[in-house]
């Protein structure tokens, strides 16, 4: 019985460790890796994987290697989940706290991902670090497009640790069409490659690189005081 919930839970989350599913059945690990040894379960990394490998081919923007994190999820022009496992090289030596840019990153490419077209660019970030990322945390990031402006998509991303959110941010992303040489303009104005458009407290980039001077706004929307990309608090 217990090995049919097991199957049944895994459906419904692919992406639960051995150690959650001991707590949800009040087993122990080795019990859980036994049982999906019998079942012919592979264990998370593997599944994550082998979703990701399903997914990947739904994808116009990026390549696989641009992807930050494992594509678990996508349809386009609508939603998309990731997953990132965070390791040693990601964080500062002294703390083990993960850098900002990498969970910045996960949830960036994940927005650009949406897009249905060869070539998309980010042209605005509002971002929120909630608190601070451990090294091991594995991170779910859940991309929304929550309405389109001309050709472009306003996209939410969630991202949580073990439940709890740790990151939150709104992206414009818009497509860059084969034949033109320059980005589409996103909310009323141009950029070009190469340079930067300053608009309020935040910058748009025609390159395609990540913004590092990119704040938050203060009207309550996302919160104020933090920075996209240049890490969090409690670093």
């Amino acid at each position: 019985m217990r090995r049919v919930l097991l199957q049944e839970k895994l459906r419904e989350n692919p992406f639960l460790t051995d150690e959650e599913l001991a707590q949800v059945f009040d087993v122990s690990v080795q019990t859980i890796r036994l049982d999906r040894m019998a079942l012919g379960i592979p264990e998370l990394r593997q599944r994550t994987r082998e979703v990701a490998q399903r997914t990947l081919g739904s994808v116009r923007a990026l390549s696989s290697a641009e992807i930050v994190g494992d594509l678990v999820d996508i349809r386009l022009g609508q939603s998309a989940v990731s997953v990132l496992e965070t390791g040693t090289e990601m964080a500062f030596c002294r703390t083990g706290i993960v850098r900002g840019h990498f969970i910045f990153a996960q949830a960036e490419s994940l927005a650009l991902a949406l897009v249905d077209a060869p070539v998309a660019l980010t042209g605005l970030a509002n971002v929120k670090f909630k608190r601070s990322v451990r090294v091991g945390e594995k991170l779910l990031a859940h991309a929304q497009v929550l309405r389109r402006k001309g050709r472009s998509l306003v996209v939410q991303v969630v991202t949580r640790s073990r439940g709890e959110q740790v990151f939150r941010a709104k992206f414009v992303v818009f497509p860059l069409p084969p034949q033109e040489g320059t980005p589409a303009p996103v909310d009323g104005y141009q950029t070009t490659p190469g340079d930067e458009t300053a608009r309020g407290d935040r910058t748009a980039r025609g390159d395609g690189t990540t913004r590092v001077d990119e704040t938050a706004r203060g009207d309550g929307s996302e919160g104020g005081g933090q920075t996209a990309g240049g890490g969090q608090t409690g670093e």
